[in-house]
C-alpha cells in the first residue's frame, strides 16, 4: 500500500508491504533518502480501535481517528494531526485543485496512467475549462482541462502512451 502524508508541514512518502511474518515499511521525507523498516508480526497486536507494536526496542500504542485526508493520531502520550493521501485521494486532490496535474507552463501527470484521448495540438488556443486530454489512472478515466486560457506549445504524449507520475504531458506558451 502506498500513500503520502503531511506531518508538521513535512511531506512523506510511505510504502507498506505485508509479508507472511513481517510488515515492511519504507518512508521517505521530501528531499531525503528512503528509510526501510521491518516490523515482526509477532510484535504486533490490534485491539478495538488501536494498534500496539514493538519497534526498535520500544513499545508503541497508536489510536487513529479521522476521515477523508485528515487524521488525528494518538501515540507516545501526544496527539498529532496528519493528512494522508492514498493513490485515489492524490488523484482526487490533484483534479480538484488543478495542482499536481498542471502549472502555468505545463500540464503534468499527478500519478502513473495511460493516455486515452488527446483533444489539442501545437498551436491551438484553448479557453479555461476546456478539455485537453483524457488519462486513465486508478481504473478511472479523468478528463484533464485547462485551468486558464492557454496556447499549446507542444503535446509531449500520444494516445496509448503510459506515463509516470510527474511526466510533462503538454507544454504551454508563456
Amino acid at each position: 500500500m502506498y500513500f503520502e502524508a503531511v506531518l508538521n508541514n513535512k511531506k512523506y512518502k510511505v510504502d507498506v508491504h505485508e509479508e507472511k511474518l513481517t510488515w515492511k515499511v519504507s518512508l521517505q521525507q521530501e528531499g531525503k533518502d528512503w528509510v526501510h523498516h521491518e516490523i515482526s508480526k509477532n510484535d504486533y497486536r490490534s485491539a478495538e480501535e488501536y494498534v500496539s507494536f514493538l519497534f526498535g526496542g520500544k513499545s508503541f500504542l497508536i489510536d487513529v481517528v479521522g476521515q477523508d485526508t485528515e487524521y488525528t493520531v494518538f501515540t507516545r502520550n501526544s496527539f498529532r494531526t496528519i493528512k494522508i493521501f492514498n493513490d485515489e485521494m492524490l488523484l482526487h486532490e490533484s483534479l480538484k485543485k488543478g495542482g499536481g496535474f498542471g502549472a502555468a507552463a505545463e500540464l503534468k501527470s499527478g500519478m502513473p496512467g495511460k493516455i486515452i484521448e488527446i483533444f489539442v495540438k501545437a498551436g491551438d488556443e484553448v479557453k479555461a475549462g476546456k478539455p485537453l486530454l483524457i488519462m486513465e489512472a486508478m481504473k478511472m478515466e479523468n478528463e484533464m482541462r485547462a485551468s486558464s486560457d492557454v496556447k499549446i506549445k507542444q503535446v509531449r504524449v500520444k494516445q496509448g502512451d503510459s506515463v509516470e507520475s510527474g511526466a510533462v504531458l503538454i507544454q504551454f506558451e508563456s
